[in-house]
C-alpha cells in the first residue's frame, strides 16, 4: 500500500488527488473542508473512546460476575449468558446481552419436504391459513437468507400430525449456532416511572 501523499504547506488535495494552492480555493470551500475534517477527527476520537469503553465494560461485568459467584463457591465457565445489573437506588441498569447467530443445515430441506406433504393434503380440506403461514416462514429476506425467527416460530403452532411433528423435530435438529455477538445496553428510570428508557450511545438516537 502506498504511503499517504505528503501535502505541502499552503496546498490542499482535491478529490482527484491533485494538489491545489489554497490561494486558488474559494474561502467557502476552505471553510467547508475545515468543518468536515474537524467533525470527522472528533468522531474518530469518540469511536476510539467507545471501543475502549465497551472493552472495559465487558471486562468489569465479567469480573463482577466471577466475584459474585465466588461468594457461593461456584465456578462459572465461559462468558455466555445475559446479565442485568442494577444500581443500588434502582435508577440505572446495565444489561449484557449475548445474541447468537443461527443458521440451518441440510435437514431444513427435509423438514420443508414433510411440511409440503402436509400442506398438499390440508389444502384439499380448506386450510389456506396454515399454508400462508408456512409459505411466509420460508420466504427469504432481502439478503437471500432464511428468516430463522419465522421458521422457528412454526414450532409454536399446535398441530397434531405425525409428519408435522417430525418436521418440527427436523427443524430443531437443523439449527446450527454459527457465532454470537455481545452487547452492552444501559437504561435509566426517569422520575417516578417504573419504565426504564435506554441511554443511547447511537448518534442518531441521542
Amino acid at each position: 500500500m502506498n504511503a499517504p501523499q505528503q501535502i505541502p504547506a499552503g496546498f490542499r488535495q482535491d478529490a482527484k488527488g491533485r494538489l491545489i494552492p489554497e490561494s486558488q480555493i474559494r474561502p467557502i470551500d476552505q471553510l467547508r473542508d475545515e468543518i468536515v475534517l474537524s467533525m470527522v477527527d472528533r468522531a474518530n476520537q469518540l469511536r476510539d473512546e467507545l471501543r475502549d469503553y465497551k472493552g472495559d465494560a465487558f471486562s468489569e461485568i465479567e469480573q463482577f460476575v466471577e466475584t459474585s459467584a465466588s461468594e457461593y463457591d461456584v465456578q462459572i465457565g465461559g462468558k455466555k449468558g445475559n446479565v442485568t445489573l442494577y444500581s443500588f437506588d434502582g435508577r440505572y441498569k446495565v444489561v449484557r446481552a449475548i445474541q447468537e447467530r443461527i443458521s440451518f443445515d441440510e435437514r431444513l430441506q427435509a423438514a420443508k419436504g414433510l411440511i409440503d406433504e402436509c400442506l398438499r393434503e390440508w389444502t384439499q380440506d380448506a386450510r389456506p391459513e396454515i399454508a400462508t403461514i408456512v409459505q411466509d416462514a420460508f420466504r427469504v429476506d432481502q439478503a437471500g437468507n432464511i428468516r430463522t425467527g419465522q421458521v422457528l416460530g412454526l414450532r409454536r403452532l399446535d398441530i397434531d400430525d405425525k409428519r408435522w411433528l417430525k418436521a418440527m423435530d427436523a427443524i430443531s435438529d437443523a439449527v446450527q449456532v454459527t457465532g454470537s455477538k455481545s452487547y452492552i445496553r444501559l437504561y435509566e428510570r426517569v422520575g417516578d416511572s417504573e419504565q426504564y428508557l435506554p441511554i443511547s450511545l447511537d448518534i442518531a438516537g441521542v
